[in-house]
């Protein structure tokens, strides 16, 4: 995990938000995601994060848990690679 020191006040925030879901069960599956890999995320994961972050927990739990497919509306990339570190992606 990096230095949250050496991040950018952006990645920071992403971060503590990512940790900071609101459910545990988001806190860690999102969270742990996100302090492992942010200081490697390209500029375009780190908007389709953004943009991650702001759907519903719940939503989110349920995706990545694989207890419902990812709409396609919602469908991006850096959510199936948090899908998959959780163990229940392709």
């Amino acid at each position: 995990m990096p230095d949250p020191t050496e991040l950018d006040a952006r990645r920071r925030r992403l971060v503590f938000r990512a940790q900071h879901r609101g459910t545990k069960e988001t806190d860690i599956l999102i969270g742990g995601f996100v302090a492992r890999h942010i200081a490697s995320l390209s500029d375009a994961d780190v908007a389709a994060l953004e943009e991650i972050l702001e759907l519903w927990d719940v939503d989110l739990a349920d995706w990545l848990s694989g207890r419902r497919p990812i709409p396609p509306e919602h469908d991006h990339p850096l959510l199936r690679r948090i899908m998959a570190e959780a163990g229940s992606g392709p």
